[in-house]
């Protein structure tokens, strides 16, 4: 059954090795093209994510530098593997292709510079975290205690991304954050997000908000990392994240749920999803408690249906 992974973080992977690493089959990669290949994956989103720690002078220069790996490593090496500009090109990719997507994993980057985004975006980004798990120029990220929430350059961030119609990603929000721009975006989501009633994590959303992202008719992308899955139990297995599917769908999400595995930004594995490659394990276990209907909606129809709304307005 196909798949669309919303997240994995294999650019910053490249980005960081001192050594070059293979997409192609590279063990050094839960998200090689081998690997999404075996899980069926017809959708990869490619997080440019530069950390915290990164020396901030040199932090747009790395941003720059996953994007060319996305361009030449990831797409110009793969004759399969096919930037994905516009959401209308899902509907032309191939048996056997592998549609590929840029996102930003957080802001930090820019440092408060409004030309640098727009010079990010123009390489084909459709996906937009504004933070990771601290503050910066545009918001509070999930691990931030501050309050400030969305900022005034924040405010003039999230316009420009609605007037390109670029998705913001909320999975890394602080909650006033998450609030304020509930209030301002366009196209919303959550790009790989658990459910905090299940398991108790900053990173996960309450039950208030994924009401929230719901009446927004926003999707739910679920997330394979342990700790944001059951933080009390080891090993964790896959039907322990097929909970968090029942929860989101019990709250009326079942026709937003997605995937969004966090391969190679992770470094914990659920029971038989160590990485692309397993994604079918957990493809059967959602089959043994839904519709073969209902499965292929998290597996790609709901995002599908998602972004035909905004190819009316791209």
């Amino acid at each position: 059954m196909k798949v669309y992974d919303l997240h994995c973080d294999v650019l910053n992977k490249l980005g960081k090795a001192e050594n070059p690493i293979p997409f192609e089959d590279s063990p050094l990669l839960q998200a090689n093209k081998k690997a999404l290949e075996a899980g069926e994956i017809a959708l990869q989103v490619f997080a440019v994510f530069v950390s915290e720690g990164f020396p901030k002078e040199k932090q747009f220069m790395e941003a720059i530098r996953q994007i060319e790996f996305f361009h030449t490593e990831i797409v110009g090496k793969h004759e399969n593997v096919v930037a994905i500009y516009k959401w209308e090109q899902l509907q032309t990719l191939q048996e056997g292709q592998i549609g590929a997507v840029l996102s930003l994993e957080g802001l930090d980057m820019i440092e408060g510079d409004m030309l640098k985004l727009k010079f990010l975006l123009s390489h084909g980004v459709k996906l937009v975290g504004l933070t990771w798990n601290g503050a910066n120029e545009v918001a509070d990220g999930a691990l931030e205690n501050s309050g400030t929430g969305l900022t005034s350059f924040g405010e003039e961030v999230v316009a420009l991304l609605n007037e390109q119609n670029i998705i913001i990603d909320v999975s890394h929000l602080s909650e006033k954050s998450f609030w304020d721009v509930l209030e301002k975006a366009k196209w919303l989501m959550a790009s790989h997000s658990n459910a905090r009633s299940i398991c108790d994590s900053v990173r996960n959303l309450t039950d208030g908000q994924i009401k929230a992202l719901i009446n927004r008719n926003s999707p739910i992308h679920v997330v394979y990392y342990p700790q944001f899955i059951n933080n009390s139990k080891k090993p964790v297995e896959i039907q322990d994240l097929v909970e968090h599917v029942d929860h989101i769908a019990s709250l009326g999400g079942k026709d937003l749920i997605g995937l969004g595995s966090d391969f190679d930004g992770i470094g914990e594995f659920v029971l038989g999803l160590e990485d692309a490659s397993k994604t079918q394990n957990f493809v059967e276990h959602l089959l043994k408690s839904y519709s073969t209907g209902e499965v292929e909606g998290f597996t790609s129809r709901n995002f599908g249906r998602f972004v035909k709304q905004i190819s009316k307005e791209e």
